[in-house]
């Protein structure tokens, strides 16, 4: 059956009415998951293969019949070790149904189908008894419940459940517990993350409103590949905290809790943020441990295990705090059922603080962690302040139109006669109504271009959609700015990214290729002709080609009628293995002054490249790997057509003469 869906625009700002197979977001959920991550992810594999060997030998050691309860199962893979280590029988529980299926095909397939029983149903559901979905109570409990902030996805409601209902007072658990660490930070860097910093125009400093300075922030956790902050920017103020404790092989309580480690200040500095992280010891005596500890914190960061399903967490206390060296802190972690969050308090006041933050100020609930730090680039600024300068005249009549901008301010205190920032351009169109706000025509449109429903860097053509929507309103002879955009693409050999999209095949000798071939079909319902947002930041890539220009924007015209198209080649000069192409979009703000949201320096010799943090760019990968010489005999083949009426880009790309 398909029906129709209404989905908003982010190109366009129109509400698209589309026909959809009832199995869209299935599609959808599949073809972007982190599955293949974790089947890639060896460090966690071997650890898990580990531990259940230890617990399924304990329990024979007992005399008893081995029972495993896997909560969420996946493909099945837990569940197939513990198996092949001797267990008796195995109950393995998925909620999502055709991850279910997928596990169901796997099991079979690999000829463990008499002994493990996939029930697909929420843990919470299932039932124990003669006429239930298990027969008996468990006596080993494996799991793999775990997000970047260890109880993001209910793990602790789901461990007390199945203590109360699923399995035996004595048993085992695989993880057999977690540790929560925690290090408090001085760091202007990810400071400018959750607090708006002062900025100065033109001899005018900018003071952040007093409700944003005193806002405590949203308390949502910033999940990050904390390898690639580098250790110079930020100063530890204390050591790396020991916060607390979950015991999996007991009862485990959902309840809020809260948790103080006491320490000395090392040094003196601005309290302001703290990096978090935690590992799990999957035996009791701690001898097989999988830490998600970044690359920093091991002595030889190249044993570092790349992964991307768990991550590493900032925490931006509820405001900053000046600490001296040899003080004594408190820092306090609480937790509800499922999320973390972090306090400090000095000797003189050692009451735990339970309360959970919340934004007062609604900035932090409008802008995003990127955001806030997109704000405060200084060198962003400048670009913007001397592109406004060079355009505005006393008598200038100003709109702007990006969410939650700065430049209305800017321009008035460089001294623009009228700024408008309108609140209604989320309609396609003005109405009357909305046309009597501007009893003057427009001589500057202006915008970043930023809008809080951009994925993906074309997403912010929606301006040139506002700028043609208000045409009637322009002045002859009005100023755009940007005056143009210009989509750019380059080829590049990820260093760990290209495992999201990797076929398994095979994982600790078990086959799990059915999985490939139902994430292969979600992405060919539609995924895999489009590219998807990452934040290239935080995942190295080496360039293969120089970058290349594909498509240009002409902000000064309205949308065009017709789809513009572009195809060519670009050279391949550097030697590797071609993963996909990134692709982002850069501003020409003026004529001599350009603002990129992807490259932020010229590509090195080697390849490196760095990459805008603020805003995520556009990945396309390739179904297949191809090596390439760099020898400049072979090209990659680009045909991308941008649909004005839908505000998409079709891409297509290809490697010399075979398509990727």
């Amino acid at each position: 059956m398909k029906t129709f869906c209404g989905r908003a625009n982010p190109t366009t700002g129109a509400l698209d009415w589309v026909e959809e197979s009832e199995e869209y977001d299935y599609h959808q959920e599949i073809a972007r998951s982190c599955y293949a991550d974790m089947l890639h992810d060896k460090d966690r594999n071997e650890k898990y293969y580990q531990g259940i060997r230890a617990a399924v030998s304990r329990v024979k050691a007992r005399g008893e019949r081995v029972v495993v309860l896997d909560i969420g199962t996946g493909t099945g893979l837990l569940s197939m070790m513990a198996v092949t280590a001797g267990a008796d029988y195995c109950y393995a529980i998925e909620v999502f149904k055709p991850m279910a299926q997928a596990a169901t095909c796997i099991v079979e397939r690999n000829g463990f189908s008499d002994k493990i029983k996939v029930i697909n149903k929420h843990s919470t559901e299932v039932t124990v008894g003669p006429d239930g979905d298990m027969q008996e109570r468990a006596n080993i409990l494996v799991t793999e419940l775990f997000d970047t902030e260890l109880i993001g996805e209910g793990a602790l409601p789901s461990y007390e459940h199945a203590h109360m209902h699923l399995v035996q007072a004595d048993c085992e658990a695989v993880p057999h517990r977690a540790t929560v660490y925690a290090q408090l930070v001085e760091s202007d860097m990810l400071w400018k993350w959750s607090q708006l910093q002062p900025i100065e125009v033109d001899g005018n400093k900018l003071l952040p409103p007093p409700a944003v300075v005193k806002c405590a922030g949203a308390p949502s956790v910033c999940d990050i590949q904390l390898s690639q902050v580098p250790p110079e920017s930020f100063t530890p103020l204390g050591p790396i905290c020991t916060m607390f404790r979950v015991d999996f092989s007991k009862p485990v309580s959902s309840a809020a809790q809260s948790y103080t480690a006491q320490f000395k200040a090392q040094t003196s500095g601005r309290a302001q943020v703290v990096l978090s992280w935690w590992d799990i010891d999957m035996d009791p005596d701690g001898n097989i441990v999988c830490t998600m500890a970044p690359s920093w914190n091991y002595s030889d960061p190249h044993t570092y295990p790349w992964r991307d399903h768990w991550m590493q967490s900032v925490y931006f206390l509820p405001a900053e705090e000046n600490v001296s060296e040899g003080e004594e802190l408190n820092l306090i972690v609480s937790h509800d059922d499922y999320s973390l969050w972090y306090s400090l308090t000095h000797s003189q006041n050692i009451n735990m603080a339970t309360f959970r933050p919340c934004c007062t100020c609604q900035a932090h609930l409008v802008w995003t962690r990127p955001r806030f730090g997109e704000l405060n680039d200084e060198q962003r600024t400048e670009s913007y302040v001397n592109a406004l300068r060079s355009i505005l005249k006393p008598d200038s009549v100003c709109l702007s139109v990006s969410d939650g901008s700065l430049l209305p301010i800017f321009a008035h205190l460089l001294g623009s006669k009228k700024v408008r920032r309108p609140f209604f351009f989320r309609v396609k169109r003005f109405t009357n109504y909305d046309l009597i706000f501007f009893t003057l025509q427009i001589s500057v449109l202006m915008g970043e271009p930023y809008f809080s429903t951009s994925l993906l860097p074309w997403h912010s053509l929606f301006f040139w959609y506002c700028r043609t929507a208000v045409a009637q309103l322009l002045h002859p002879s009005a100023t755009i700015l940007p005056r143009a955009a210009t989509l750019y693409i380059i080829a590049v050999e990820f260093q760990d990214l290209w495992r999201i999209r990797a076929a398994c095949g095979t994982c600790e000798g078990f086959d799990v290729s059915p999985m490939d071939e139902m994430i292969q079909r979600s992405l060919d319902y539609r995924e895999s002709l489009e590219a998807e947002p990452h934040p290239l930041w935080e995942y190295p890539c080496r360039a293969l080609t120089k970058p290349c220009p594909v498509l240009t924007f002409d902000f000064t015209q309205c949308v065009p009628e017709q789809p513009v198209n572009s195809d060519g080649t670009v050279a391949f000069t550097g030697r590797g293995h071609c993963h996909g192409v990134a692709l982002w979009m850069e501003y020409q703000l003026t004529e001599d002054i350009t603002v990129s949201m992807g490259l932020t320096k010229p590509v090195r010799e080697e390849g490196a490249c760095e990459w805008n943090p603020h805003r995520k760019q556009g990945v396309f990968f390739f179904r297949s790997v191809r090596e390439t010489s760099g020898d400049g005999r072979e090209d990659l083949s680009y045909n991308l057509t941008f649909d004005p009426h839908t505000g998409d880009i079709k891409m297509n790309f290809s490697l010399s003469n075979d398509t990727l």
